[in-house]
């Protein structure tokens, strides 16, 4: 049987896309194949694989791999904060910085922003979020958050899931303006965040290591921020000094190589996602978007 294509909602272009996958081959060895899950469990999870493969793509030898990434994947140079050539690894590559107004923020007090580059799945209440990777699996909030308490807070509020893959733009900001308070990091393995690995268990996304920031904003209330490393990418950054006001679109941090996620969870009745951002979830399709474009308006 073919492997299942991840397709995905272009906004911008209003067209289904089908996702090139990086590293896809060894992605669905190891989460659709019994010898890949048995290496799986064995290291590919374990930290030490993705401190290694971090290190490496931080040596400067790393760096002649820049040039030919952006070409197979047609990378827009122009919006580079740093010239192509000036990448010293490609580490440093990997996380760079786009240039002022490369993503405009879109107006309005009332009006939330998507917060990272990446295809994007949004519900209305996470209650009823249910087998959007996979029949039968639904989204442990309490799990996740890593605490009763907010489980009980967040309860049938509102989930937006942004997937950053390798070749996004790596940093990411914030959805309100607000005070944000320190970032809680909650340790876990190094799983992959891909559907591909999704479909198979969606409790990867809690059993990872992630951070978890609180932002109390004066429209949208207490907004739960919460970033999930990954498999190759142990390294979450935060950019952001706690307790100083911040406006929408801020940046907030980075990730180091690899693909991730962001999920922003709002208190129930908080937000109104946008209407195409909830329509293609509901159909099981991420939509992709980029960082400062709308995301809802206030409850």
């Amino acid at each position: 049987m073919p492997a299942e294509p991840i397709r995905y909602f272009h906004r911008t272009k209003r067209v289904v896309e089908t996702e090139e996958i990086y590293g896809g081959d060894w992605l669905r060895w190891t989460y659709e194949t019994g010898p890949g899950r048995f290496a799986l469990n064995a290291l590919v999870k374990r930290a030490v694989v993705s401190r290694y493969y971090g290190w490496k793509m931080s040596q400067r030898g790393s760096a002649h791999r820049v040039l030919p990434f952006i070409v197979d994947y047609d990378l827009d140079v122009d919006e580079f904060a740093k010239k192509p050539y000036a990448f010293k690894t490609f580490n440093e590559f990997f996380y760079r910085a786009l240039k002022p107004g490369a993503r405009p923020i879109a107006p309005g007090d009332n009006v939330a922003v998507l917060p990272a580059d990446g295809r994007h799945l949004a519900f209305q209440n996470v209650d009823g979020a249910e087998g959007f990777y996979a029949k039968g699996q639904r989204f442990d909030l309490k799990s996740f958050l890593g605490s009763e308490e907010l489980g009980r807070e967040f309860a049938g509020g509102s989930l937006l899931i942004s997937r950053l893959c390798p070749v996004d733009y790596h940093r990411f900001h914030f959805s309100v303006a607000g005070t944000p308070g320190e970032a809680r990091l909650i340790n876990g393995w190094l799983y992959s965040v891909s559907p591909i690995a999704l479909r198979q268990n969606l409790a990867y996304l809690w059993e990872n290591k992630r951070m978890i920031t609180l932002v109390e904003s004066p429209v949208f209330g207490r907004v739960a921020v919460c970033e999930i490393g990954a498999t190759m990418v142990g390294t979450i950054q935060q950019l952001y000094v706690p307790g100083r006001a911040v406006p929408k679109g801020e940046e907030k941090g980075l990730f180091k190589f690899g693909g991730s996620c962001v999920v922003t969870i709002f208190q129930p009745g908080r937000i109104k996602f946008d209407a195409d951002l909830v329509k293609h979830s509901a159909d099981g399709l991420e939509v992709y978007a980029r960082m400062g474009e709308s995301l809802g308006v206030a409850g």
